[in-house]
């Protein structure tokens, strides 16, 4: 939501929150382990829910955001270091990270098959990847309505594709998904992936 100010989209995302986005986010950032890296932190709103990490590397490229989820991560259980960069350029080595967390912003990337590319490179043999995301719906009327509205949506809400299959790209990229929990009759995705080199 690139267009609403750091404060402004937290509360706009507030009711999505209180309802099964709250267990989500506490299932995939609570199973997230060792070493964590997590693609467009935004506000920091996954943060409190980091028990087993032992450091979460987190980038966001939003400087307004950035700076807005600093104290969440002062106060997160785990240590959080937040990093100014785009998942299409990691500023990481290779075969560092242990886990991957991106929730909610695989539809804002410019370039996610290059995202994917580098999140793979950064994560080491057997890493365990979790994505939530929104996607293209397969009830033809409603997916015909994502394609009408993106170009529109992309404007005000900061680059989001409404009709992003990230699933498919996902499985393109060469990541092992070995689940796919579909939510909201399919709009949202909890996607678990492993890393094989």
């Amino acid at each position: 939501m690139g267009n609403l100010s750091p404060k402004l989209y937290d509360i706009a995302m507030k009711p999505f929150e209180r309802s099964r986005f709250y267990q989500i986010r506490k299932s995939i950032a609570g199973n997230a382990r060792g070493t964590v890296l997590e693609i467009g932190s935004g506000t920091g709103i996954n943060f409190p829910f980091y028990r087993q990490a032992d450091s979460v590397a987190a980038i966001e490229p939003d400087e307004a955001m950035r700076k807005r989820s600093l104290q969440r991560a002062a106060e997160a259980k785990v240590p959080i270091r937040t990093y100014a960069a785009k998942a299409e350029a990691l500023p990481f080595g290779d075969d560092v990270f242990d886990s991957v967390v991106a929730t909610l912003v695989f539809c804002t990337i410019p370039e996610p098959e290059k995202a994917l590319r580098e999140i793979r490179r950064c994560a080491k043999n057997g890493a365990k990847l979790y994505f939530f995301e929104h996607v293209r719906m397969n009830q033809k009327p409603i997916g015909f309505l994502q394609d009408a509205m993106t170009p529109l949506w992309q404007k005000v809400a900061g680059g989001c594709h409404l009709n992003r299959d990230t699933l498919a790209l996902i499985r393109k990229s060469g990541l092992n998904v070995l689940e796919v929990k579909p939510m909201y009759d399919g709009l949202f995705l909890a996607i678990t992936c492993i890393n094989e080199k």
